[in-house]
């Protein structure tokens, strides 16, 4: 006989973030699962799972449909073609058949029921451990029902998390330069969107170039660079994306790159052009006070901090080729940690602390690649005709990155993981470039 736990509320949390305010109660779980997927196995394979439709209850939205392709696209998992599925369920609360879902192959279960609550939108959903017959987790959210996708990327990181013992990265938002028109009159506006592609939004006009977005890695801030199209100096640009307020960090009469946040928020950091060469320096958010960092007749760019925001990492040409440094983060001596063929560049850590990714060109080709921050365990995860431009995402397993086919086409956003196993490419409307991944909105303040 299966065995079958009703719910029991334990548990309830706050979640806050631009989208509205969500509740979400935790359910019942059984305490000695053994589902997971071995993500150091050199033999992967992709876990079998089923993820049912909804039960629906006045409430038509397809969040099932949102779960599968998050699931698919992570590579870790092999959802199981509806046409496959032993029975529909229709009633939430009634245990599924555990023996024909396993006499399909399915390993894992998503069972949900999503309903209309006083105007809010109800959802809810379980995790089965199909050969063990048991629930692994539950939980319920009660939100504005304009927010029903963002409810299917916090059921999809659930699942995720309990299978692989790792963080999700579906509660997540990506910025980007979204590009637009003919290959010489290219139109580069700031945008953003979910991390699958879904609610795009131009953040920015057509009277200004931006280049180099940077999200904040503990909130909804973005920093960038801007070139107004009518003439002036560049500018380097804080938005708060959940107020949508704008303001001028710095007005530099030289040429100035790449910003980005220190791990608290509360500095930039960036490189700016004197005299042919290019240092780097960093910016207190509070007082405007600038900390110049390195002092070399080179070009330093590219800096990003390590998580505990103790050491950077960036490009120089000091050696007389580009190549990647590290030094601590008040400045002071610089180690070079690339010794591989090629030119490196865009270096950026991840947000574990384990690797940092790069850009390696050598010859015409471009690759994308990670290493320990010690220049140890170089492995380029794709190569290609001109590859730029990684960013973690929140979770620190997946990069995203461009790349630009070269003559009339344009650029378009992908996703590897840091086996180079899985590689996908991320829909946008139009063409795409510099993206830069944002932390999970469920652990923004």
């Amino acid at each position: 006989m299966n065995h079958f736990k009703m719910p029991a509320f334990l548990q309830q949390y706050s979640v806050s973030s631009a989208l509205g305010a969500m509740l979400f109660v935790a359910l019942s779980t059984a305490a000695h699962a053994e589902l997971n997927i071995n993500l150091s196995g050199g033999n992967f394979q992709p876990m079998p799972i089923a993820i049912t439709d909804c039960v629906n209850e006045g409430q038509a939205t397809p969040v099932a449909s949102v779960i599968t392709n998050n699931l698919s696209r992570s590579g870790l998992f092999q959802p199981l073609p509806k046409e496959q599925f032993p029975e529909r369920i229709s009633n939430f609360d009634v245990p599924p058949q555990f023996d024909a879902w396993k006499a399909r192959g399915a390993q894992a279960l998503v069972t949900c029921r999503v309903s209309n609550d006083g105007g809010r939108l109800k959802a809810e959903f379980r995790l089965f451990d199909v050969f063990a017959n048991q629930q692994l987790v539950g939980q319920q959210y009660s939100t504005d029902p304009a927010s029903w996708r963002r409810v299917a990327h916090l059921i999809s990181d659930a699942v995720y998390s309990r299978i692989t013992g790792e963080k999700g990265f579906f509660d997540s938002r990506v910025v980007f330069i979204d590009e637009s028109g003919p290959a010489k009159h290219r139109r580069k506006r700031l945008a953003i969107m979910d991390q699958d592609g879904a609610n795009f939004k131009a953040l920015s006009g057509s009277d200004m170039l931006v280049v180099t977005p940077r999200f904040s890695p503990n909130s909804q801030e973005i920093t960038y660079m801007g070139f107004p199209l009518s003439g002036g100096d560049p500018k380097v640009y804080l938005l708060d994306v959940s107020r949508g307020s704008r303001e001028v960090v710095g007005n530099f009469p030289n040429m100035s790159f790449s910003p980005r946040f220190s791990p608290d928020g509360r500095r930039i950091i960036m490189s700016l052009e004197q005299n042919g060469n290019a240092n780097l320096y960093a910016m207190d958010l509070q007082s405007r006070s600038m900390t110049r960092l390195t002092t070399t007749a080179a070009i330093d760019t590219s800096p990003s901090y390590s998580p505990d925001g103790s050491q950077i990492v960036f490009e120089s040409d000091r050696g007389g080729t580009q190549q990647l440094y590290l030094m601590p983060a008040g400045g002071g001596s610089a180690q070079r940690i690339s010794f591989g063929e090629g030119r490196y560049s865009t270096p950026v850590w991840s947000p574990k602390g384990d690797y940092i990714a790069f850009t390696r060109q050598k010859g015409g080709s471009f690759g994308i690649g990670i290493m320990k921050p010690d220049g140890s365990g170089e492995r380029i995860l794709t190569e290609g005709f001109h590859n730029e431009g990684p960013t973690w995402a929140p979770n620190g397993r997946y990069l995203m990155f461009f790349r630009d086919p070269g003559g009339q086409g344009g650029p378009k956003l992908f996703m590897v993981d840091i086996t180079g196993r899985v590689q996908v490419q991320v829909p946008t409307p139009n063409y795409a470039s510099d993206p830069a991944w944002g932390p999970l909105l469920s652990e923004t303040r």
